[in-house]
């Protein structure tokens, strides 16, 4: 699907399916260097069993045009001007990563547009080495290898792939590959500068979920149970030998737990 936004052509995956404007809608937001392609088994998974999906690229991303957002106050800005000219009144965001910055922003700034919010392989803040957004100016190809083997566990690491002939580390290389030269820098920058996260999710009265990765080498387990701490009513779930890429990594589990969370929102 394409909707124009500020005179941009934005893509939305919707799962393979014509959305359905009665059902709920589940906002999927991508993180750092990544696109809709992150979640193919979410949104193929919820989009055919009665959920209205939609998986943006954020501008400069994937399918979409435009130049990348500086900042996630102003990703967060972008998704509610999205959602708005998608038609929607209420969805369900749920966040990977960056994404998750961008969703409880986006909790914190629009509320009444939020119905419940997940939060995946996330913490209050992504502090990004200084070297790793050095690589992604410099070296893209060097950056981009450092982050599918931080950003993958032992199955990532060992190609196994629920899906037959996929490799997790050459599809996530390619994914980022696919992006404008620069995209990855920009959205780590993004994220290091970001320091509103204790604020964000204190503000979060929604259902919330909040899903880790036991063996997460980017944003540490520690980091994240501080996350669903700083949310009181929050369910944590943490998945056992699966690194920070979970929604590919372990793409049943997570869709098991987010379906316990909209169960929570009504969806």
């Amino acid at each position: 699907m394409q909707i124009s936004i500020n005179d941009a052509d934005v893509f939305v995956s919707t799962g393979g399916r014509t959305p359905d404007k009665d059902a709920p809608v589940l906002l999927f937001l991508h993180g750092s260097g990544q696109t809709h392609l992150s979640w193919l088994l979410q949104a193929r998974f919820f989009a055919n069993r009665g959920w209205s999906v939609m998986a943006p690229d954020f501008p400069g991303h994937g399918l979409s045009s435009g130049v990348p957002l500086t900042t996630i106050e102003a990703m967060a800005d972008w998704c509610h001007t999205l959602i708005k000219a998608a038609g929607h009144k209420k969805v369900t965001v749920i966040g990977h990563s960056q994404g998750g910055l961008v969703a409880m922003e986006l909790a914190r700034r629009h509320p009444e547009i939020v119905a419940g919010i997940g939060l995946i392989a996330l913490a209050l803040a992504i502090p990004v080495n200084p070297q790793l957004i050095g690589m992604a100016e410099d070296n893209e190809p060097a950056a981009f290898d450092a982050m599918v083997t931080w950003g993958h566990g032992h199955d990532g690491a060992f190609h196994d792939h629920p899906m037959p002939g996929n490799s997790h580390i050459f599809m996530g290389k390619r994914i980022m590959a696919g992006n404008p030269e620069g995209t990855l820098a920009v959205d780590l920058k993004a994220c290091a500068a970001y320091a509103d996260g204790e604020k964000a999710a204190a503000s979060i009265t929604q259902p919330a979920m909040v899903i880790l990765a036991g063996d997460d080498s980017m944003t540490p387990c520690k980091q994240g149970q501080a996350l669903a701490a700083a949310i009181p009513h929050a369910k944590l779930v943490k998945i056992e030998h699966a690194g920070h890429m979970l929604p590919v990594e372990r793409g049943d589990d997570v869709n098991k737990a987010l379906r316990r969370l909209f169960e929570q929102t009504g969806a």
